[in-house]
């Protein structure tokens, strides 16, 4: 999730970007920018059991740290201009789909508009994705 126009608020879009060539018939990835909630279509019709959200935040840590963060405890904290804070989409999802819900974050060094994501939240982003494809069992992506 995130806004791709916003500097590092795009973390998230780029790590969806990144891990699509690992969709597979069991794992479904969705580059959902601001507004996951307008995906909710594709994810009933997947059933998940688990859904990770990945969205650039606000740590008070040092631009690039990633975060594993329990989405209870995330409202003012996303970075970004969601139509819904992270919380009540989680929790949509969990009451609605009956699955898990994970929250990885990234601290953002900047949102400013129309610049790309600062160098700290694009090594973080290449991490993420090498995490996820090591996790998933697959071969690392190039």
């Amino acid at each position: 999730m995130g806004n791709e126009l916003d500097g590092d608020d795009a973390a998230g879009v780029l790590v969806a970007r990144r891990l699509m060539p690992l969709a597979a018939p069991n794992r479904l990835i969705l580059e959902v920018g601001p507004a996951p909630e307008n995906f909710t279509g594709p994810l009933r019709r997947f059933a998940p059991d688990f859904v990770l959200l990945v969205d650039a935040a606000h740590l008070n840590q040092p631009p690039g740290t990633i975060a594993y963060v329990d989405w209870q405890d995330v409202d003012g904290l996303s970075a970004s201009t969601h139509s819904l804070p992270p919380s009540v989409f989680a929790n949509f999802l969990i009451s609605q789909l009956n699955c898990q819900v994970g929250l990885l974050v990234v601290q953002a060094a900047h949102l400013q508009f129309d610049q790309p994501p600062s160098p700290a939240v694009q090594r973080a982003v290449k991490r993420i994705t090498a995490g996820l494809t090591e996790l998933l069992g697959a071969p690392p992506l190039i």
